[in-house]
């Protein structure tokens, strides 16, 4: 799972969230960095109000928490996720003392090393969206 450090980053980057089943994330406000929650259709589920979205929590007494706004959770994206975000850019996954991301911008390959895969994919997904701000 993507590290919570890169998901700040991915989403202070400009990285958009749209909520769906299965979706992994933290509730960044309370400090609760060692919890992870996921969207589902049982328990916690995406709700879109007139004053925005939230992720209500069904039936669950964790702290009778009811929801959570949107801008308060913390997306974890997964592998997958993060590659389809990489779109065209995507060159490779391979494992050399790590997980190794490769992607090209224009003419030029960059390589992202990491522990784990989907970290080195949100190391390639932040230098695309900070390649799209120039």
């Amino acid at each position: 799972m993507i590290s919570t450090e890169l998901a700040r980053a991915l989403r202070d980057s400009g990285l958009v969230w749209n909520p769906l089943k299965g979706d992994a994330f933290r509730i960044d406000q309370f400090e609760l960095d060692d919890e992870t929650y996921v969207l589902s259709d049982l328990t916690i589920e995406t709700q879109h109000f007139s004053t925005g979205t939230v992720l209500g929590f069904n039936g669950t007494t964790e702290w009778a928490l009811d929801s959570v706004a949107l801008e308060d959770a913390l997306w974890l994206p997964r592998e997958d996720q993060l590659r389809m975000l990489l779109g065209d850019t995507f060159r490779s996954l391979t494992f050399e003392n790590g997980f190794r991301v490769d992607v090209g911008f224009g003419d030029t390959t960059q390589s992202f090393l990491e522990e784990v895969a989907s970290d080195a994919y949100a190391r390639a997904l932040l230098a695309l969206l900070d390649s799209l701000e120039v």
